[in-house]
């Protein structure tokens, strides 16, 4: 074999090898800070964390939610943490598929040890119902939650229940009604849902009321929740975020190859 033969095939090489070992290098660095943490807190921490990814040959943009993979290994992670041993979970998310999130929520309310979720940047949707589930909520200033209203197919339960108290039933079509009686079903099930994971947790009569707010279609599903909000709510809510959640958050990169759309120079601090 000649020197050129021995090039590509070198050059073939690493270039197999090297986007494995920066994956397993930073696999490495998030494991040693969650030790960190975990070390610090007495606690076990588990990370739902959804960011955008590429699809490594096209460089497509693939949006991530909490399905039910993700909900197998929680509870997998869940099911082998000792029983008196505080869970630390760190949550960013859009949400996802509700059955997932509703496992994932039962778990943590299921836990003897404390539940501390921790939300550095935002926790929507299915994100906020396992929130909801913890003992103790912990968020970034400018972090947010919200609203956990049900969808069926692209529209909102609730405004799909809303177009038959504005039309007679003679001029609405039989698709509509059976949305509408599946819309319904959803309201009920996500709100009777948040009720069980907020009882004991806080006034009985203030649980209703969170949970009939959250889920009825008050806002659009997109309204974003902040500290001071929840608070109102009568939602007890820490901003006294470790700055190792920050710093795992920085392993957890938006896909190479992306120009970044914000740039900034990192101040200096002594």
């Amino acid at each position: 074999m000649d020197y050129m033969s021995l090039f590509w095939v070198f050059l073939v090489i690493y270039a197999l090898f090297l986007p494995w070992w920066a994956r397993k290098r930073l696999d490495l660095q998030r494991l040693s800070l969650m030790r960190r943490l975990e070390r610090k807190r007495g606690s076990r921490v588990i990370t739902l964390i959804h960011r955008q990814e590429a699809i490594s040959f096209l460089g497509l943009p693939l949006a991530r939610y909490i399905d039910v993979d993700d909900s197998e290994e929680v509870l997998r992670a869940i099911r082998s943490t000792p029983p008196d041993t505080p869970i630390d979970i760190i949550l960013h998310t859009p949400g996802g598929l509700v059955l997932a999130a509703e496992q994932i929520a039962l778990a943590l309310c299921r836990h003897p040890g404390k539940v501390t979720v921790f939300v550095p940047h935002y926790a929507m949707s299915g994100g906020t119902m396992i929130a909801l589930a913890a003992d103790e909520i912990v968020m970034d200033p400018h972090a947010v939650l919200g609203p956990v209203d049900p969808q069926v197919g692209q529209y909102p339960a609730a405004s799909i229940v809303k177009v038959l108290e504005q039309k007679p039933l003679s001029e609405v079509d039989d698709t509509t009604l059976i949305l509408a009686d599946v819309a319904r079903k959803a309201l009920a099930q996500v709100k009777a849902f948040l009720g069980e994971i907020l009882e004991g947790r806080m006034d009985p009569a203030k649980a209703e009321e969170l949970a009939d707010i959250l889920s009825s279609g008050h806002w659009t599903h997109d309204y974003p929740i902040t500290v001071d909000r929840l608070r109102k709510l009568g939602l007890e809510t820490s901003t006294d975020m470790p700055p190792e959640i920050y710093a795992l958050m920085d392993l957890y990169p938006q896909p190479a190859g992306r120009r970044p759309s914000v740039e900034y120079v990192p101040s200096s601090r002594s």
